[in-house]
């Protein structure tokens, strides 16, 4: 079983919120409720819009524009401060590392996801998931990004399984789900937030909670 990271295995979400009080704290100090939840409204689109970017002075800029910042991050120096803030801000529940514990006393366990080399290293160390899985697959360190069905082919070498004999579960219907088919895995979209799919791709299933993957194994 692979599994996809953000927002699969870690809640990005989450993590988001957590970053946008970092940075509130280090541009804004105290600003209003009513103005903080318009800034937190932006800034999480902002960062939709620039998702999987690896340079985010794009995020912050954008956010300077609409309000003004007491104190403003240098422009060369917004990356680093992003790479050194953002993957702290991620933790996984231990309900999921129970889960894909669970999983792998009878299945082969990885993680395919894009992003940097760093962040997403980051993430999953300070997230405690590194022990939990046979080989982790980043994008940047390997060229292909979902969904570019080498990068789920790279996976199955990797842990020498058969495509048929293999599920990946991710959270991005065209990504996640469309890139597995064409390395005809079948994808089990985790769709938590009961969020309408607008595309042709049919998932081989949906789940809204990690939980009912242990169905798979009972």
């Amino acid at each position: 079983m692979i599994f996809d990271l953000d927002d699969t295995l870690l809640n990005r979400h989450q993590a988001v919120d957590k970053m946008f009080s970092f940075i509130l704290e280090t541009c804004y100090g105290d600003v209003e409720h009513s103005t903080e939840n318009k800034m937190l409204k932006l800034f999480k689109e902002y960062d939709k819009r620039d998702y999987g970017n690896s340079d985010k002075s794009r995020v912050f800029e954008s956010l300077y524009d609409e309000f003004s910042p007491k104190q403003r991050i240098p422009k060369n120096y917004i990356s680093d401060f992003w790479n050194s803030h953002f993957p702290n801000c991620f933790s996984a529940d231990q309900s999921t590392l129970n889960i894909v514990n669970t999983i792998k006393v009878h299945a082969k366990v990885a993680i395919v996801t894009n992003g940097s080399i760093h962040r997403q290293k980051a993430k999953i160390s300070n997230s405690n998931l590194g022990d939990c899985f046979d080989t982790i697959i980043i994008s940047e360190e390997v060229g292909f990004w979902k969904p570019d069905n080498r990068i789920f082919e790279l996976a199955l070498n990797k842990l020498n399984v058969q495509p048929e004999e293999t599920l990946f579960v991710g959270d991005d219907i065209e990504k996640d789900i469309g890139g597995c088919q064409k390395a005809n895995i079948k994808g089990i979209w985790f769709n938590p937030y009961s969020n309408k799919n607008d595309t042709e791709i049919q998932p081989f299933a949906e789940i809204n909670s990690l939980d009912k993957l242990l169905d798979y194994f009972r």
